[in-house]
């Protein structure tokens, strides 16, 4: 089931967008700044996004080039009420997949939709490496310079996480809300706690602290 991100901070726009996907079985999530769809896009729980341009807080183009600059390779279709030649350029240049002027009909952007997930989409990787870590995803098993290494499934997906965005800062809101879920207690000290365990089987040098944000993987 695909699961799309919908950065639209029109209310109107963004409610029939999001009811016409979920009528086609997609699982949406609707954002309404530029700021939260940069974030939730870096998250990897997504499959594709469709961003407005005329974001508060950051502008589309401007969490389009943050995503590219960070090697998200998620699709985006931009939806847009400017439909100049120049914004048009500027937009796939950014690194959109697709572009979409406003007003539009839903089934030309479910079309589009359609289209990016089924032919754009890279393979999915059996297996993730960052530097001398390598994580097995078909077997759920980590390596460690050679070395198996037990991990429990919650540490597996800890891990797997942080090697999908290495060198990046990941925040322990990122974290606890694609590892454990938006319900979990946002309070909570597990991500923490599971940060610990990891550097226990995984080296302590691998996992940064990053003060007051959150953690980095370092791929040594």
């Amino acid at each position: 089931m695909n699961r799309i991100l919908i950065a639209e901070d029109e209310d109107r726009i963004a409610s029939f967008v999001d009811k016409g996907l979920r009528r086609q079985g997609f699982v949406t999530t609707v954002v309404p700044d530029g700021v939260n769809a940069y974030e939730f896009a870096l998250s990897g729980r997504f499959d594709l996004l469709v961003l407005d341009i005329g974001l508060p807080g950051r502008d589309g183009f401007t969490v389009l080039r943050m995503l590219r600059e960070a090697r998200v390779t998620i699709p985006v279709v931009i939806l847009t009420a400017r439909s100049s030649v120049a914004d048009t350029v500027a937009g796939l240049e950014s690194g959109a997949d697709d572009y979409l002027a406003k007003p539009f009909a839903f089934e030309e952007l479910l079309a589009r939709i359609r289209l990016r997930l089924r032919h754009e989409r890279a393979p999915e990787a059996t297996s993730l490496k960052a530097g001398g870590l390598t994580l097995d995803l078909r077997t759920r098993r980590a390596h460690v310079g050679g070395r198996a290494v037990e991990l429990s499934s919650r540490e597996f997906a800890l891990a797997e996480f942080l090697c999908r965005n290495p060198d990046q800062v990941l925040t322990r809101e990122q974290i606890l809300s694609h590892v454990w879920g938006f319900d979990f207690d946002p309070g909570s000290n597990i991500v923490d706690v599971y940060i610990r365990y990891l550097r226990r089987k995984l080296g302590a040098a691998r996992i940064e602290t990053i003060r007051g944000t959150g953690y980095r993987l370092r791929p040594l």
